[in-house]
């Protein structure tokens, strides 16, 4: 019997930068096993230029990712919500959004250098990768 990829939301406060890299990583290792949305508490409605130039420097293609509310999602949907935002204290963080299991603490890079981006970037990828070891071993 085939059991149903898992479902991983993950939410920032623009969802142009840190959970657009993060839903990219998130399908790219999840190999189908694992599926991947990202929204935004107070979307920008753009992926950020250097979040898609940082992430094709890897080979992983986010330029046709959308900028989405987390509003649009039922998020009791997903078997793990994750909130990328760095302070939990600032109202628009998603970390205290009802259904966030796990709050990563990830700078956000707008207004730095594309080296912040790839700071930024392996941050969210070996998070992203443990993740998907701990889900897949559910599956």
């Amino acid at each position: 019997m085939e059991s149903r990829p898992k479902l991983v939301l993950f939410v920032c406060v623009g969802n142009s930068c840190r959970s657009q890299m993060a839903e990219g990583f998130g399908n790219h290792y999840g190999q189908g096993r694992v599926v991947a949305f990202s929204a935004g508490t107070a979307p920008s409605g753009r992926v950020h230029p250097l979040a898609i130039e940082a992430m094709r420097e890897v080979g992983i293609d986010i330029s046709r990712q959308t900028s989405k509310s987390v509003q649009e999602f039922d998020l009791t949907q997903f078997d793990a919500v994750v909130s990328l935002c760095e302070a939990r204290t600032d109202e628009l963080c998603p970390a205290t959004y009802l259904g966030v299991q796990e709050h990563w603490n990830i700078p956000d890079p707008i207004g730095l250098p594309v080296d912040e981006f790839r700071r930024v970037r392996g941050m969210i990828e070996a998070r992203v990768k443990d993740l998907i070891q701990r889900l897949a071993s559910d599956v």
